[in-house]
């Protein structure tokens, strides 16, 4: 809005100028529209008597007949003109000859080429700063001092990281009232880390800051320190630093700091001298031999392994705190402060969305009680309902379902027989998490699939639980060749083969659960070593080693699908009526194939709507990692 008002402003004064400049020129060329006339007939219209009045500029002469009309003409050196025309008493007027042009025309003329190599040259600097600043604003900070009397964010706008929250509390608090802190010796921290995965907040929590604290606070991108130009970078950090000294105390967010705060001389042939200089004066700033006392740092980053040591050590990011993504109570909380935002029915209960979605973050959260909210208006409904939820649940977690993909009926009964078991398989298995739904509608890339969910948050996972996943990402395949055939076989298993290979490879080579290479992590890549100018590839594994890889992580795969086939053959009744229930219904949940094992049918009022409408509460939770999910695709 500022730069729109410059440019009005701008538009305006060119504008006027080129009015201004308009009519000194017409004042000119009518000046230019009188009749020229030959010296001899002016002589001889004066001694008859028709000339009332004469401007004589030079040796030019302007003036009027006794009719009225305007004339000019060139007077050569006439000695006698003046004499000749009082003697027929003509009135006479005389101005100095450089007086033909208007002063500020003339002085115009004068200077446009210099102001015009001005203007070029002021153009070109603006633009090679990116259009932004003044001419030679380059080392200036552009570090915004946030003020939000609109959209004002606090602490009770942020829910699910308690911790986290707390920790910031007390920096806005020492703010406040430092000598509460002060008078028993403590010092006030010159800066805190945020550290943790993309959406779980960390931005909200430094606008929270920005609400919550009575004090100025600067916000800024670490992506704007590094410039093309050697040095700009340091001069910002040093101009924003200024800027805070005079408005302490204050607050400084930097986000995405890892864009300048990188190790030192990483990389081939060193590192970035601009981005280096920057981080070097960031580091002088914050806990060098000049205090900065009252300016608090506020960074946030996801690449915390990146960041320079120098940066991490106590007295100048003396607290790094971890926002992680939030429990099932964090979740519900979150959850209850998004719908407020929206009409939700009074029926609906946050607890239920809560428990469905392990391992998301707040910005999934934020998503899915937004598509929550487009597809109930997209239904027409006053309030958003469960049902809604569910089925915003389902897309973001599977994708949108592709009801408009033309399948064949050999094609669909393929897939019902590929997801069928899947099913079965996890039915079988203990350890597995159970089923959440199975569907053959087309999702995203996947013609069908089979989502298990866990039912509570899990921080690790054991053997057992990785051997069925490992069992259960077999039964597509397995069900194929038992009913269609070895030669009928799909493509389908390809992500299910993927996830059985990484995941095998993962436990003998990292997680040390094979039998005959010990508890030892062993690294299959080759990894650069510099020598000199040179660069020499290393190998981790000797071939003996990689052999018995190779040999762990296929026995671990063909010992799952040997397991995976036994539990097929011995229920093979049950694959067929999974099977035939996918194709009748086309999206079971998890108690519905059981019900249909158990010789029950569904009951549903209209087979169109989502079968999570009929059911009280789904076996919620979401997939942990691509493991969880068994799509087939083509």
């Amino acid at each position: 809005m500022k730069n729109f008002s410059k440019n009005i402003i701008l538009w305006i004064i060119i504008g006027i100028l080129v009015l201004v400049l308009f009519n000194l020129f017409q004042g000119n060329q009518s000046n230019r529209a009188s009749s020229l006339v030959s010296f001899s007939d002016f002589i001889a219209a004066t001694e008859a008597g028709n000339v009332s009045e004469v401007n004589i500029i030079g040796n030019s002469v302007e003036g009027f007949f006794v009719d009225g009309r305007p004339f000019k003409t060139y007077a050569p050196d006439y000695p006698n003109l003046v004499e000749k025309l009082n003697e027929n008493g003509v009135k006479i007027t005389a101005e100095p000859s450089d007086r033909s042009m208007h002063p500020f025309l003339s002085i115009l003329l004068s200077w446009f080429p210099m102001l015009l190599l001005i203007g070029v040259w002021i153009f070109f600097m603006r633009q090679m700063q990116g259009g932004g600043g003044k001419a030679l604003g380059f080392g200036k900070s552009k570090a915004k001092l946030l003020n939000e009397a609109v959209g004002k964010v606090t602490f009770d706008d942020v829910a699910g990281i308690d911790e986290a929250k707390q920790e910031l509390e007390e920096v806005v608090e020492f703010l406040k009232d430092p000598k509460k802190f002060s008078r028993l010796g403590g010092k006030i921290p010159r800066g805190a880390l945020l550290v943790g995965p993309p959406g779980t907040g960390k931005t909200l929590l430094a606008r929270a800051i920005a609400g919550e604290a009575n004090v100025p606070f600067f916000s800024i991108s670490g992506s704007d320190f590094v410039e093309m130009f050697v040095g700009v970078g340091a001069s910002r950090v040093r101009d924003m630093f200024e800027q805070g000294k005079k408005n302490s105390p204050c607050i400084i967010f930097i986000d995405e700091i890892d864009a300048v705060g990188r190790h030192r001389g990483a990389g081939l042939g060193g590192g970035n001298d601009e981005r280096e200089q920057t981080l070097n004066q960031l580091l002088v700033e914050m806990d060098g031999f000049e205090s900065n006392v009252g300016v608090i740092i506020v960074a946030a980053t996801n690449r915390p392994d990146v960041l320079d040591p120098a940066l991490l050590r106590p007295g100048r990011f003396d607290r790094q705190i971890t926002v992680s993504n939030p429990d099932i109570i964090g979740r519900d909380k979150i959850l209850k402060v998004h719908i407020k935002k929206i009409k939700v029915s009074p029926k609906f209960d946050s607890k239920i969305i809560a428990r469905g979605t392990p391992g998301f973050s707040g910005a999934d959260l934020a998503n899915l009680v937004n598509e929550a909210a487009l597809l109930a208006a997209r239904k027409n409904k006053r309030l958003v309902t469960l049902e809604d939820f569910e089925s915003a649940k389902d897309k973001v977690m599977m994708g949108a379902e592709r009801r408009s993909m033309v399948m064949t009926d050999e094609e669909k009964k393929l897939t019902a027989y590929h997801e069928a078991g899947h099913a079965v398989a996890t039915i079988h298995s203990p350890a597995s998490d159970p089923i959440h739904k199975a569907t053959i509608i087309p999702r995203g890339r996947a013609l069908g699939m089979v989502m298990r969910l866990p039912e509570k948050d899990q921080l690790s996972m054991r053997k057992d639980q990785m051997i069925a996943h490992l069992v259960i990402a077999s039964g597509g395949r397995i069900a194929e060749e038992m009913i269609f055939g070895k030669d009928k076989i799909t493509n389908g298993a390809a992500s299910d083969i993927q996830m059985v290979t990484n995941l095998s490879k993962k436990m003998i080579t990292e997680w040390g659960m094979g039998t005959k290479l010990g508890r030892l992590r062993y690294n299959n890549d080759s990894e650069e070593v510099f020598l000199g100018h040179s660069v020499a590839q290393s190998k981790n594994l000797s071939d003996a080693t990689a052999k018995l890889i190779d040999e762990e992580i296929r026995e671990l795969a063909e010992n799952a699908e040997n397991e995976c086939r036994k539990i097929l053959q011995d229920n093979l009744e049950q694959l067929h009526i999974v099977a035939k229930g996918l194709l009748e219904y086309e999206t079971l949940t998890g108690d519905e194939i059981k019900d249909l094992i158990n010789g029950i049918k569904p009951s549903r009022d209209d087979f169109d709507n989502d079968p999570d409408s009929s059911t009280t509460t789904p076996i919620s939770s979401v997939p942990k990692t691509s493991s969880n999910i068994s799509p087939q695709t083509q």
